[in-house]
């Protein structure tokens, strides 16, 4: 008997927790474990109830108290304030953050201990130095009045506590805060009229949560939506008040496997964890039928038509997503022409061929084509999620590649675009225009690399493309998505080093400090923003913080480029060296040898293993121009002398 699962309070986007949950569980305990990280991952992306949440949880926490290797997870801090009973949830956010790729220890602070804990520069929170620094609370914890009379006054009363508690642990800990939207009781007092009246409850909670998502506490917020995951599960689902009464639980426990997803996500993307592609399946998933079979006419995908019309819902969830820059990619079991055909030719279809930055569609396995799509993309396994109707195509997907992400579908396919949103996989804690762009920026690639097949050496080709490299200092305009990318670059990364905006704009504005924001455009289009350099002086040197680049353009001499900007500048500064160095992560492995085959010689090996600290002096030779114009913006236009280079 098929059992019915909750979409949301049973995440059933992901498979139900395995029956030897138990058994992995203690091998994973065991003293002489290997790849634990990887084991605690792989349970971690199942529906965990509370308890195996728990279990899970302490997992983790032992094996990080023995200091085992949690790799490919990234580690993450994060502190937990609010008025509910924070040690309830905390373990069920370490164990969700798992399934999002992080190693996650949580700081919480004692019962209603909020203010307190914000303003004691050594209270737990504050002495750990979190990354992060949750703000658990709900309309009973924001100093939201009931007056009728002061309801104004209340939404700025509200506003300024969490501006105080934001400053303290920004000040105390050096944490930026991600901070929630209220959701609103399920009772109201006025009925309809609750939404028209300026004083009623839920219409001071509207306006607190307006000013939380325009900004109002600042820039640098990072938001979590509780507000909108409960309107969408149900006011009166999402509050238990007896829950409350009894164990100060802010929601129904009911949801809380949901609510540590939401938070995992968050962190995830905050560590550069968010999936960038959508593989399509089509037959029965992008369309009913099957086109070899049925034909090009035979395909179900009309407007009217019940069965038609979920699939259209897939087609246009994936245009949605493409539209905020997930790029999208096609693996089908298929002939080509008879694949494309209906991308080309039917008239019903939202999805167009040139919506598909590659298509795969041949007689190959799954796992097969998405490796080569991952591959022709230049983007990690772990940045691919998988869409197949198949349940046999999905299994195979997650055996032989667990790195990417398959959701669970139910039967009917009126289902299938709500449970991908679901999923989450594509969380965003900024938007910027570059994001917008993102997925024309893979579809120009494929243009490229076609081009690379038909031209004969690598410089024939590199002139072929009519570069121009763009070098910038760092900038207000440029502020959002340098500080995205540092926060979610991790394979072309030297150190991996995060910076908040607000610490950003501090490197702007200070003497000690290079900076380089680094645009690449050709004939195919503007590649936008690719690549970070952030130096900080260190007596007669450079020392190089923060190196990081964009795969996408790989193998176009940027980094050689980008050194030699480096080296002029320095000059020009009387700086005699620059300092590098490389700290290893899970994911950064593909620029260990960077520096030296840039020309730097190695000054030292760190405390960790595989950490290399690496020099030059800026009077060595200077790395050869690559084929591309290069053009100076701001303050470096004028910051060389002509005879510099």
């Amino acid at each position: 008997m098929r059992v019915t699962r909750d979409l949301y309070a049973d995440l059933a986007w992901l498979l139900p927790a395995p029956e030897d949950f138990r058994a992995r569980r203690r091998a994973l305990m065991a003293d002489d474990a290997t790849q634990v990280g990887a084991g605690v991952q792989a349970l971690a992306r199942h529906a965990l109830n509370a308890t195996q949440l728990t279990q899970l949880a302490e997992t983790i926490a032992a094996a990080q108290a023995r200091g085992a290797d949690l790799a490919p997870l990234a580690p993450f801090t994060l502190g937990l304030v609010g008025n509910g009973t924070l040690d309830l949830i905390a373990p069920a956010l370490v164990a969700s953050a798992a399934r999002h790729g992080v190693a996650l220890r949580v700081v919480t602070a004692p019962y209603g201990q909020v203010i307190q804990e914000a303003l004691n520069p050594h209270s737990a929170v504050n002495a750990a130095k979190p990354d992060a620094v949750l703000l658990a609370l709900d309309h009973r914890g924001a100093p939201l009045s009931a007056d009728l009379a002061s309801a104004e006054a209340s939404v700025k009363e509200a506003i300024g506590y969490i501006n105080a508690l934001k400053e303290n642990f920004k000040a105390n800990a050096g944490a930026p805060c991600i901070v929630q939207t209220i959701a609103a009781p399920a009772e109201a007092l006025f009925g309809s009229f609750d939404r028209r009246l300026a004083a009623a409850q839920r219409a001071a909670i509207d306006a607190f949560n307006r000013a939380l998502a325009s900004g109002e506490t600042g820039s640098d917020d990072i938001l979590l939506d509780v507000a909108g995951l409960a309107e969408t599960v149900g006011l009166a689902r999402w509050h238990s008040p007896s829950e409350w009464n009894l164990a100060k639980l802010p929601f129904s426990s009911t949801y809380l496997a949901l609510y540590a997803d939401h938070v995992g996500r968050l962190i995830g993307a905050m560590r550069g964890k968010a999936r960038k592609c959508l593989i399509l399946d089509l037959d029965n998933t992008c369309w009913g039928g099957v086109i070899g079979d049925d034909g090009l006419d035979g395909i179900r995908i009309a407007e009217g038509d019940a069965e038609g019309e979920a699939f259209r819902d897939v087609q246009r969830t994936a245009l949605a997503l493409r539209a905020r820059g997930v790029v999208l990619a096609v693996s089908s079991k298929n002939n080509d022409e008879v694949a494309r055909a209906a991308f080309r030719e039917h008239p019903e279809m939202i999805l167009r061929e040139s919506h598909i930055a590659v298509f795969q569609a041949n007689w190959n396995d799954k796992a097969t084509n998405i490796k080569a799509i991952a591959e022709e993309l230049n983007l990690g396994l772990d940045a691919m999620a998988f869409l197949d109707d198949n349940p046999v195509e999905r299994g195979l997907v997650r055996a032989f590649l667990p790195q990417v992400a398959v959701p669970e579908l139910p039967e009917d396919p009126a289902l299938y675009a709500r449970t991908l949103t679901a999923a989450g996989y594509f969380e965003a804690i900024a938007f910027s225009e570059e994001d917008r762009k993102r997925a024309g920026f893979y579809e120009d690639n494929a243009k490229r690399a076609a081009l690379a097949s038909a031209v004969g050496s690598l410089d024939d080709y590199l002139a072929s493309l009519d570069m121009e490299i763009s070098f910038a200092p760092f900038d207000q305009k440029g502020r959002e998505r340098i500080a995205q990318l540092i926060n979610k670059s991790n394979q072309f990364n030297l150190t991996t080093r995060r910076y908040t905006e607000a610490e950003v704009a501090a490197f702007e504005a200070d003497p000690a400090c290079f900076t380089l924001q680094i645009r690449l455009a050709d004939k195919f289009g503007d590649n936008g923003m690719i690549s970070v350099i952030l130096c900080k002086a260190q007596g007669d040197a450079w020392e190089i913080d923060t190196w990081l680049m964009s795969c996408r353009v790989l193998g176009r001499k940027v980094e050689q480029m980008a050194l030699r900007e480096l080296m002029l500048h320095a000059r020009a500064q009387g700086v005699a060296r620059l300092i590098g160095r490389y700290i290893p992560t899970a994911r950064n492995g593909m620029v260990k040898d960077h520096y030296e085959t840039l020309g730097f010689v190695k000054q030292a090996d760190g405390a960790r293993a595989g950490e290399t600290t690496w020099a030059i002096a800026t009077d060595a030779e200077t790395p050869a121009a690559a084929p591309m114009r290069v053009v100076r913006v701001g303050a470096l236009n004028d910051a060389l002398p002509q005879a510099a280079e």
